[in-house]
């Protein structure tokens, strides 16, 4: 961060100052950011064009580039991806290793027929071969969307059925927690129900010669290199990404190349201070964004360190072994594996170094205040704690950390440079006083989607993010900024309580509860009652314990003393379990609409759907 501020001529530039020159000055900042990134591609003479449009402005409009080229420079010696399967398996790939397989895999689908524009869908772990799925796919123009083997076929088809691949990736099983999981039956009916797939390719990890009929196993696949890394426009589609799918079909968002690596060579260099020979590794699946954002780290000449399988596999020693062993100098998790972590009892300080960490980030679900304290005095106290906040819909972050701030407990610590990020309150001002409100962004930026597949007239898509407010990006959290400019995320505003119409981030609640050793984890709705909206708590339990009137009591009590009274609940239930989405985010909302009786859709986006049941046909009473 500081040496790019020099090289734009804002060395002594307090951050707040740099920030606004970024968005005040869009065409210098972003410029500035192309040339320090050395992304490789023409920009072309524009930087952007109709700025005032929102949506509507376009970035780099006569640029050419493309993007695996971008993430393949350098092919060299140096180790590009490593690869641990919990305690299973292992494989390391260099960079020119990494270009090869992605230059036969390239040629393999040109060969198949592949065009620019065609989709490829990847239903696989978070494996190297996924990686060179999405790699090759850019190389020849495709366009990449990829699912977890452990959604469902329901999931599966919700996604892959409303974009029409023409191949399809499957691996023939995961691992998870120990256990094996084969995946070519399910494999089989999903390509059944995908009638534009012409070819399904299957990606070994269980077994060296998986049978799928009609299928073709990966290595048989490839062939001998073909000229490659023909360059496109900026907004050439790249991603298509999903909603969480928990309130209806998921919505396919689509995201072009030169906004997605422009966006995440900037996070990456600049708010995380990424450098060539780095070792960045992010727990993720292939269906979160942040595998979208991981591999992104290759283009700044990274390696990304990929494992598959369950974060707390023999009790999470698995996964810090390889963060330790590996050399990580990134961490990236999530909230809820660090406060689960809290919960286990497991110091990593004692038994693993982590020498190399420079960086911790953590997204998903806002970080409590406990979180940090947890992370210095348990994890490692040299280290950036960078809590950020972003999403699918522009494949990148609105706040994020900078390892030129100070953190602060509690606080992500920046608005991301060029995102011009506020918070409103309900008649769409901007809130001065520390108050919460709704996450806005007022100017363009070019990882915006480029819209919702088959959404021609772009009317979902605009709905989406510009009904609330004219011309300004509604994200949908519910936020404050804080007396140090940095941003604290009380949860989704669609999520937000409003007991007698005063609004309540489930986050505030949350970070209270959770706070009791007897609790596990909580979720908290709000229930239609006489007239008027209650606070119904749910809680998860650690074993062993009840939910007697004296924790009741005690719960009530913490949460009184450090909110308001207005966010004590009505009702507390303790529940067996909670339910999340595959990215470990809370569903309010879900059970919101279970216990008023309405049916909850798309299911298959849950990572544990069952769990619902323990919402249903609840008796309220006292």
């Amino acid at each position: 961060m500081a040496e790019f501020q020099r090289e734009t001529g804002h060395e002594h530039a307090p951050y707040a100052a740099f920030h606004q020159w970024s968005i005040d000055q869009p065409a210098q900042f972003w410029q500035a950011v192309w040339n320090y990134t050395n992304v490789i591609g023409d920009p072309g003479g524009t930087v952007v064009e109709d700025f005032h449009l929102m949506p509507g402005a376009r970035f780099f409009p006569d640029a050419r580039l493309n993007f695996a080229e971008n993430l393949l420079r350098n092919a060299n010696s140096r180790e590009a991806i490593v690869f641990q399967a919990e305690d299973r398996v292992t494989r390391r790939l260099t960079r020119v290793e990494l270009h090869t397989q992605t230059a036969r895999l390239a040629a393999a689908l040109q060969a198949h027929g592949v065009k620019p524009g065609d989709r490829i869908a990847a239903w696989l772990p978070n494996m190297p071969e996924t990686v060179i799925a999405m790699l090759a796919a850019a190389t020849i123009g495709a366009t990449f969307s990829s699912c977890s083997p452990d959604f469902g076929v329901e999931g599966v088809v919700d996604r892959f059925g409303q974009i029409e691949p023409v191949v399809l990736f499957v691996a023939d099983g995961y691992f998870y927690d120990g256990k094996t999981f084969e995946t070519l039956d399910k494999a089989a009916q999903i390509a059944a129900r995908l009638p534009t797939v012409k070819h399904v390719v299957v990606v070994p990890l269980l077994n060296e010669t998986p049978n799928l009929p009609n299928a073709i196993i990966w290595n048989d696949f490839l062939q001998e290199p073909a000229p490659t890394f023909d360059r496109f426009p900026f907004n050439h589609p790249l991603y298509i990404l999903y909603s969480s799918g928990t309130t209806g079909v998921p919505k396919c968002i689509v995201h072009g190349a030169g906004g997605t690596l422009l966006q995440h060579l900037k996070e990456h260099q600049l708010h995380g201070d990424i450098r060539a020979g780095d070792r960045v590794f992010y727990f993720t699946t292939c269906g979160w964004m942040m595998w979208n954002w991981l591999a992104s780290a290759l283009a700044s000449e990274a390696a990304i360190l990929l494992y598959d399988g369950s974060p707390f596999h023999n009790g999470g020693r698995t996964l810090l072994d390889f963060l330790d062993r590996e050399r990580a100098t990134h961490f990236g998790t999530s909230a809820k594996f660090l406060d689960a972590l809290a919960k286990s009892g497991l110091r990593p300080i004692e038994h693993w170094p982590l020498k190399k960490i420079r960086i911790i980030f953590s997204t998903g679900s806002p970080l409590a205040p406990e979180g940090f304290d947890f992370v210095y005095r348990n994890i490692k106290r040299d280290v950036c704690l960078s809590s950020i906040s972003g999403g699918t819909d522009i494949v990148s972050c609105f706040v994020l950390g900078n390892p030129t701030l100070p953190v602060y407990r509690g606080e992500i610590q920046c608005k991301g440079l060029g995102m011009a990020v506020n918070v409103f309150n309900s008649e769409g001002k901007p809130i001065q006083n520390g108050e919460a409100g709704e996450l806005v962004c007022t100017r363009p930026f070019p990882s915006m989607p480029l819209g919702f597949w088959n959404d021609l007239t772009q009317k979902t898509y605009k709905a989406a993010y510009f009904e609330r407010f004219e011309k300004v990006w509604h994200h949908g959290d519910y936020a404050r900024i804080t007396d140090h400019d940095g941003i604290v995320i009380l949860g989704r505003s669609d999520a937000t309580l409003n007991p007698g119409g005063v609004r309540i981030g489930t986050a505030e609640i949350y970070r209270q509860v959770e706070r009791l050793p007897e609790i596990l984890e909580s979720i908290a709705v709000g229930q239609d009652f006489s007239h008027d909206v209650r606070v119904i708590l749910f809680v998860k339990l650690r074993p062993g314990i009840n939910l007697d009137e004296a924790l009741k009591a005690r719960i009530k009590q913490t949460i009184r003393a450090n909110t308001t009274p207005r966010h004590v609940p009505a009702k507390i239930i303790a529940v067996p379990d909670i339910p999340r989405t595959k990215s470990g985010k809370l569903v309010e909302l879900a059970v919101r609409e279970i216990i008023h009786g309405r049916i909850v859709r798309n299911q298959e986006a849950l990572a544990n759907p069952e769990a619902l049941e323990h919402f249903r046909n609840l008796s309220f009473e006292d």
